[in-house]
């Protein structure tokens, strides 16, 4: 036991130092470029983040388990949103620009039309949908740094923070001429690359430790899986929202949950389903219906709403919202025990 507990303390100490260095080398490249933090957020951050799912899931369908990755999908955006974004916001809730979030929250929402339709009309997840899910990837990513072209072209011929404000709708401190070296930049890439790494063993560790020492302590299967591994392949999205919301980079936060989910939906689900296409799983019923359809799907999405939609009308968060999203989630925990 000693033993495990130890590497529970690596894990821990490894996923807080990798996340100190991943927020620091994402917050540096966005500053660098002059590009919105929430961008930066939904793209190369939410991809290190997502990583641990993208393994697990990937593995499982290897194995020919793919309907693992649907749970793990579904379980990971309930997770991000009604829990570690509630933290945030409900700890310190801040501004948020409309105009970046639109993007992001657009391809999330189409995302889960198709997942709804393979859920609800096909009751299957066939190799024609892990295809339209990762070619939706493909497409955001490419919409998204087609845009970050745009907008280094637009604020290109500015100086003044007022002027990159109004461009962008964030906060902005404009860089020396120093600051924007090659050396710093390379500081900065090697920064979020090492630190989405050392996230990825921490998270390991602390998650793989931590089911060892349930397990040592008599804990159910049933609650290990619902609590630790759920929370387990979500934890470099917790650090990464905890260390930017210290280091006052909310919008990375946000745009880094807002990312995460999409990926959850199109990377994640896509690489298993192209790997291994799975019906819909079936872990129980509500009112003679599986209760994935009247109760996973559904928090999934109004948990999303819940979170983008007061987000993009007042472009700002509101700690309402962070309290509402907990409550949600301590119901719906509630819930699959009792279902």
């Amino acid at each position: 036991m000693v033993k495990v507990i130890l590497l529970l303390i690596v894990g821990l100490v490894l996923l807080i130092k990798g996340g100190d260095w991943f927020v620091d080398g994402a917050s540096g490249i966005a500053r660098r470029f002059r590009l919105p933090e929430i961008l930066i957020g939904a793209t190369v951050v939410s991809i290190g983040t997502t990583l641990p799912e993208v393994m697990v899931s990937a593995g499982a369908a290897m194995q020919g388990s793919g309907s693992i990755a649907y749970g793990n999908a579904l379980g990971s955006i309930i997770c991000n949103t009604s829990l570690i974004a509630a933290i945030t916001i409900a700890i310190k809730p801040g501004p948020a620009a409309r105009k970046s979030m639109t993007l992001p929250v657009a391809f999330f929402f189409g995302a889960s039309a198709i997942y709804c339709f393979s859920a609800y009309v096909l009751g299957k997840f066939p190799l024609t949908i892990g295809l339209v899910l990762l070619a939706t990837f493909v497409i955001y990513m490419v919409s998204t740094v087609l845009r970050m072209k745009k907008s280094v072209t637009d604020v290109g011929t500015l100086t003044t923070e007022a002027d990159l404000e109004a461009v962008s709708g964030e906060d902005y401190t404009v860089e020396s001429e120093e600051a924007g070296t090659k050396d710093s930049l390379l500081k900065d890439i090697i920064l979020l690359v090492v630190g989405a790494a050392v996230i990825a063993v921490g998270a390991s560790l602390l998650n793989n430790n931590a089911q060892e020492l349930a397990r040592m302590c008599g804990i159910s299967e049933k609650v290990i899986g619902l609590t630790i591994v759920a929370l387990g392949t979500s934890l470099p999205e917790l650090v990464t929202a905890i260390t930017a919301l210290a280091k006052g980079h909310g919008s990375l936060s946000l745009g880094n949950i807002i990312g995460a989910n999409l990926f959850n939906l199109v990377l994640v689900s896509g690489t298993a389903i192209t790997i291994s296409p799975f019906e819909l799983p079936m872990s129980g019923t509500i009112a003679g219906i599986n209760s994935s359809l009247v109760l996973d799907i559904p928090v999934v999405l109004g948990v999303m709403l819940i979170m983008v939609v007061p987000t993009m009308i007042k472009q700002k968060l509101s700690r309402w919202q962070g309290i509402a999203l907990l409550s949600i989630y301590a119901a719906y925990t509630v819930a699959l025990f009792v279902i």
